[in-house]
């Protein structure tokens, strides 16, 4: 297990715990405003709930705003394949990265961090190998070295060792860094595709 530095110590979690607070008091009127949009485009509930692996793969629940409906197979009544779910409206959802807001109460509650590795599924933990599976030494974030440095435009073994880089190297101006990067990227939109995993395209033993 890595020592943590003081900023990671003593800073960090205090410091996402504000801005978390801030930014929920700040944007209610956006939460209201997609809650109700969500609501009227794709029904109730208007948030999404999902396992993720934590830090020290400990799970947790994640929570994102909807963007795929609730439609079932007539037959089997099994949920239908993500694409035919997937709306116009939930595409815009995520490429304007509003479906990620209701993390904001993830980091407030300190299941997640502003900057770390994306938390994935927990099917996925048996296909890390060693090194991958480090990325669980820290908080997850809602963003990451990874989001600026291609986002869903990389590999999934490229994402993963920028996400071991980052654990090596915590710090102050760093994690301000990728924050003020992954905004202009969600201005711009840049690589942005949701980020449903796909089993068949990711292995983590490659």
């Amino acid at each position: 297990m890595k020592r943590k530095g003081f900023y990671e110590k003593y800073i960090k979690r205090p410091q996402d715990f504000v801005l978390s607070f801030v930014s929920i008091v700040l944007l209610i009127p956006i939460f209201i405003f997609v809650h109700f949009l969500v609501i009227k485009n794709l029904g109730k509930p208007s948030v999404f709930k999902q396992k993720r692996t934590g830090e020290n793969q400990i799970p947790f629940e994640i929570y994102k705003f909807r963007t795929m409906t609730e439609e079932r197979d007539k037959k089997t009544g099994e949920l239908l394949p993500d694409k035919e779910r997937l709306t116009e409206f939930g595409k815009w959802l995520r490429s304007s990265s509003l479906d990620e807001l209701p993390q904001l109460f993830n980091i407030l509650k300190g299941n997640m961090s502003f900057i770390g590795p994306r938390p994935q599924m927990e099917e996925f933990l048996p296909l890390y190998n060693k090194t991958q599976l480090r990325r669980h030494e820290v908080r997850p974030g809602l963003s990451g070295l990874a989001q600026v440095n291609g986002r869903n435009d990389i590999t999934w073994t490229k994402r993963f060792e920028y996400d071991v880089e980052y654990v090596d190297n915590i710090t102050f101006l760093g994690d301000w860094k990728i924050m003020f990067l992954t905004f202009f990227k969600v201005i711009k939109k840049e690589a942005i595709r949701g980020e449903n995993v796909i089993k068949d395209r990711f292995d983590g033993r490659n």
